[in-house]
């Protein structure tokens, strides 16, 4: 994340994406790696300011040696934290990426409301993004799968997924854990070529150096088919914007990037100016 002070920026992020109410308990699924650990501390700071609760919730599925260890990262970091931690044993059914995911939910959701929480967060970032929306384009997917993960979708009966962290770099989050002294492990299952989305990854990671933005825009690519698909207010708000700019001129030079940025100082009912591209800039005013 970048700019000064990107450990606040991402607790701000993370804050209002979350908008906990006084009150509430949310289930955070913690794995013990980087990435859970970082949203479980991130989640804890959120509740701290919003009077709410976060409690820790670990699905262990047993299969290497290294996952009771994992677990008890967990428990760590809920100590450190002052968090109740919740978690439970499973069998998946194999040891797939579609076995493992239709053991975990169910679990995450019994362990929800075992603490009281009709909401549970997990930890996936821009790079998971762009890897499900790349995946679902290599089988020849429609709009829906290019829409990637919503961030926030119902899992059972009065109970919500939520994915705070879409549009974050998973090499902010590392940063989070190591500059909080956050205890983590490492998932050496996540080198595995025998899972279609570490090989995936790998040839990404190639990419990566050539296009060192490629998570955040495929991420926002995403982000925008699911609003046009579901005509949001920023969508309708974008799409009017871009009209006005291509009456006054041209589109070629601007950006998706630079269009959200005017949209969010709008949608914020901040004042100020935003450059879109050479010769080309919004005014936002108020009064």
């Amino acid at each position: 994340m970048r700019g000064a002070h990107p450990e606040r920026r991402l607790e701000a992020l993370v804050a209002e994406s979350l908008a906990l109410g006084p009150g509430e308990t949310l289930l955070v699924a913690c794995s013990g790696g980087p990435d859970s650990v970082a949203l479980g501390a991130l989640a804890a700071r959120a509740a701290e300011a919003a009077g709410a609760v976060v409690v820790l919730g670990h699905v262990n599925h047993g299969l290497r040696p290294g996952a009771w260890q994992d677990e008890g990262v967990v428990a760590a970091l809920g100590a450190a934290l002052g968090l109740r931690t919740l978690s439970v044993g499973v069998e998946p059914g194999g040891s797939d990426e579609a076995a493992l995911r239709e053991a975990r939910y169910p679990a995450l959701a019994a362990l929800a409301r075992a603490a009281g929480a009709a909401r549970i967060a997990t930890a996936h970032h821009a790079r998971d993004q762009a890897e499900t929306v790349l995946m679902a384009l290599f089988r020849g997917t429609g709009p829906d799968g290019l829409a990637g993960m919503p961030p926030a979708r119902p899992l059972e009966d009065g109970l919500t997924l939520v994915r705070p962290l879409l549009r974050v770099d998973p090499a902010d989050l590392l940063a989070y854990c190591r500059s909080e002294h956050l205890p983590y492990a490492r998932d050496p299952s996540n080198a595995d070529p025998a899972y279609r989305r570490n090989a995936v990854r790998a040839a990404l990671d190639l990419l990566r150096e050539t296009y060192p933005h490629l998570d955040e825009a495929v991420a926002r690519c995403a982000e925008l088919v699911r609003d046009e698909r579901g005509g949001t207010p920023r969508a309708r708000l974008r799409e009017g914007l871009r009209a006005a700019i291509a009456a006054g001129g041209t589109l070629d030079d601007v950006t998706m990037e630079r269009v959200d940025a005017a949209v969010s100082l709008i949608e914020r009912g901040g004042t100020g100016r935003v450059h879109l591209g050479p010769g080309v800039e919004v005014r936002v005013e108020r009064g």
